[in-house]
């Protein structure tokens, strides 16, 4: 029996069972509960939308190809460039709109310094878009 008695000769310990049962009926009622509400909070409005289609208009904007070799020559786009006119060719791509990616790929044997010069000038010219190429392939 879970409660004491008033005899005193028949003294028990205190009972050190946990009784389940109720809140398993509580538990069962607020399931039912939820169950019956959960669908009654769902308040979309229905409405006829017009139908629509169209193509995806991917414009991707145009990038530079640079080009360092290891011996110092440079590249734009496949064409050889002198260093003088890197300034000027840098400044005219960054004004176009959108403003072209400077897709640099430089040597492996290509002095460090020639590449940061490039970068440099570049981003003084106003181009924020550059970004390395490098072949994954492994050797």
């Amino acid at each position: 029996m879970a409660f004491g008695s008033f005899d005193s000769k028949r003294h028990q310990g205190p009972m050190a069972e946990i009784n389940v049962v109720p809140l398993v009926d509580v538990m069962l009622v607020l399931l039912v509960v939820f169950i019956i509400t959960a669908p009654l909070l769902t308040n979309a409005v229905k409405i006829d939308l017009p139908k629509a289609s169209s193509a995806v208009n991917l414009t991707q904007p145009e990038h530079i190809e640079f080009g360092i070799r290891a011996d110092g020559s440079l590249f734009w786009n496949g064409e050889k460039v002198e260093e003088s006119a890197l300034q000027q060719r840098f400044a005219s791509a960054a004004r176009k709109q959108p403003q072209p990616e400077l897709h640099l790929r430089a040597d492996r044997y290509a002095h460090y310094e020639l590449v940061a010069k490039v970068m440099s000038e570049a981003a003084k010219a106003g181009m924020v878009r550059i970004g390395f190429v490098t072949d994954p392939t492994q050797p």
